[in-house]
């Protein structure tokens, strides 16, 4: 499933066309958290505090689980790659398990967006490790966000 998902969002990066516009102020739409042993599908929205400085949070849901996850990313467009960015950042996550201790994990980020000219919407994956803070959990390493979110100028 993972793999799926890497080849659509790279398939999708590829195929959109090179006249891209990264002028936005904000995004919402769908999110997926992949975990090794879990996917969450759920909301996720950012807001771009400025042009290099975002915010993000993300809602997932899955089987008797939900996960909260806050982040700051600092932007920056990749040269000669107008619309395309590469993203870095870190920020706490909480998974609230039905008849289990919550979760706390610390989420640093790397990852791309990406958003063309003329068409509403936002493309982003990025590798999200996971590192459990609290007593219950197990560190993730391979753990991945996608997202495709509608832009708000």
């Amino acid at each position: 499933m993972k793999r799926l998902l890497f080849v659509l969002a790279f398939t999708s990066l590829c195929m959109i066309g090179s006249n891209a516009q990264t002028n936005y102020k904000a995004a919402l739409g769908l999110g997926i958290d992949l975990y090794d042993d879990a996917t969450f599908f759920g909301a996720t929205g950012k807001y771009f505090f400025s042009d290099n400085h975002v915010g993000q949070a993300d809602l997932g849901f899955e089987d008797n689980a939900t996960i909260v996850t806050i982040l700051y990313s600092y932007h920056k467009e990749f040269v000669g790659a107008r619309g395309l960015r590469w993203y870095t950042g870190i920020g706490p996550s909480i998974i609230l398990i039905e008849d289990f201790d919550n979760i706390f994990a610390l989420r640093p980020h790397v990852g791309i967006d990406f958003k063309v000219n003329g068409v509403p919407f936002v493309v982003n994956f990025d590798w999200r490790p996971s590192v459990v803070l609290s007593d219950t959990g197990e560190n993730e390493v391979g753990a991945f966000g996608f997202g495709l979110q509608f832009a708000i100028n």
